[in-house]
């Protein structure tokens, strides 16, 4: 048993573990259950656990949630329009998010799977710096589809620079 205050009292019979946690008007609460003999620890469970709903929101904060975000292509999509679906890439990779590439084929356009490489090679080139290609594209049905991802080393240079303008 360990008192409020944090010091060893050694191995106390239940029921008068209860009592002076009564005495002293805190809670008795099995801090390692599993363990023989169970530790208990004398506290104010209230306060005990707004701290742990507090660290519990402070992870939280510093955690980043990746989002997958898609952007459809078609293998005949022109090269203006492929560089303008570029740069909406370039900024969810600055967002830190993952771009998932579908190129979608219609009608005999299913004839010619290379064409719809090409149009990820050519979009692979121009992100080559920023994103990774995180697996080979894969035709699924009448899709290609591939996933790209920031690179480690680009979010790390993208923090330094938000961390400096900060300052």
């Amino acid at each position: 048993m360990i008192d409020e205050n944090g010091k060893q009292i050694g191995i106390v019979p239940f029921f008068e573990a209860l009592r002076m946690a009564e005495d002293r008007g805190l809670d008795l609460v099995a801090v390692n259950p599993n363990a023989n003999p169970p530790v208990c620890k004398i506290m104010d469970y209230g306060k005990y656990k707004y701290e742990m709903q507090k660290k519990a929101k402070e992870a939280k904060k510093k955690q980043t949630i990746i989002k997958v975000k898609e952007i459809k292509f078609r293998p005949t999509t022109e090269k203006n329009d492929l560089m303008i679906k570029v740069k909406h890439m370039l900024r969810f990779f600055e967002d830190g998010n993952k771009v998932k590439v579908t190129v979608r084929f219609r009608g005999r356009e299913l004839a010619h799977p290379e064409r719809g490489v090409e149009v990820i090679e050519e979009i692979y080139e121009n992100v080559k710096d920023v994103a990774l290609m995180e697996n080979t594209p894969k035709l699924e049905g009448r899709q290609m589809v591939v996933v790209f991802s920031p690179r480690p080393e680009y979010l790390k240079k993208l923090k330094a620079e938000k961390e400096k303008k900060e300052e």
